[in-house]
């Protein structure tokens, strides 16, 4: 959760229960993309006191920074009444990375070029899933390294599913892939091991998010879910384990 107010200066403050890990510097996305907001719109760092709620894992590959700056870019646009426009929001938000403009959007879409260039797709139905991170450190730039390191793959944009249900929609995706997943697996095994104990649940399709280390198990129901949830906990009690629905639309969001 994430929260924006006037103040006298920009500010960040993080609670929650990963707050120890998350370091409120000028690093912080949230903090750079509003600094960023406030060059193109000619004021200045904004006076803003940000508040934000760390409830995902740092660097787990589930676009939590950039969701998080995402949502304080909007309202920070909305809190200083600039009424920017979102093209021109969008072009802000790559200051944070590739995922910025898709993480801005909020909602489902084909990326284009390095995720810049966004086309809007039907909304997926509600996915039941479970999250799951060893609690192993995945950096981004060691796996697209390693993946720059290999031999190189064709680059495509699949054809859409047949028919959006849950259960075309997983059927599909379980034909597409995640490109950085070998790379990352080999650098860090336990992510592999992530997988495996993933698919032992019973998952119909498991795969790594983005970078890593975080991977995730899509289920029929959300009994199904919860129980494998359940299971991961019982067998890996330090891992970060989470029972979710991917895919419904509640609008842009922080995490």
């Amino acid at each position: 959760m994430i929260g924006v107010t006037s103040a006298d200066r920009l500010s960040l403050s993080v609670t929650g229960p990963i707050a120890s890990g998350l370091a409120a510097d000028d690093d912080n996305l949230v903090l750079r993309v509003l600094r960023e907001l406030g060059h193109v719109a000619g004021i200045g760092d904004p006076s803003l006191a940000v508040t934000l709620e760390k409830n995902l894992p740092i660097a787990a590959g589930l676009g939590g920074g950039s969701s998080d700056a995402g949502a304080a870019l909007r309202l920070a646009n909305r809190a200083l009444g600039l009424d920017l426009p979102e093209r021109d929001l969008a072009e802000i938000s790559r200051v944070v990375g590739a995922d910025g403009p898709m993480c801005l959007m909020a909602r489902s879409a084909w990326a284009d070029g390095i995720g810049e260039r966004l086309t809007p797709a039907p909304d997926l139905p509600p996915l039941h899933a479970v999250l799951a991170n060893p609690g192993r450190p995945s950096p981004t730039g060691a796996v697209y390294r390693a993946f720059d390191a290999g031999p190189a793959c064709a680059t495509d944009r699949p054809a859409e599913p047949k028919s959006w249900s849950p259960r075309a929609v997983i059927d599909w995706l379980a034909t597409q892939r995640n490109d950085l997943e070998a790379p990352a697996v080999r650098l860090e095994p336990a992510i592999g091991a992530a997988l495996s104990a993933m698919a032992a649940a019973g998952a119909r399709l498991t795969r790594m998010s983005g970078s890593g280390a975080t991977v995730f198990g899509l289920f029929d129901d959300a009994a199904s879910a919860a129980s494998a949830a359940d299971r991961l906990r019982g067998d890996h009690d330090h891992w970060w384990v989470q029972p979710t629905v991917l895919g419904h639309r509640s609008g842009p969001a922080s995490r």
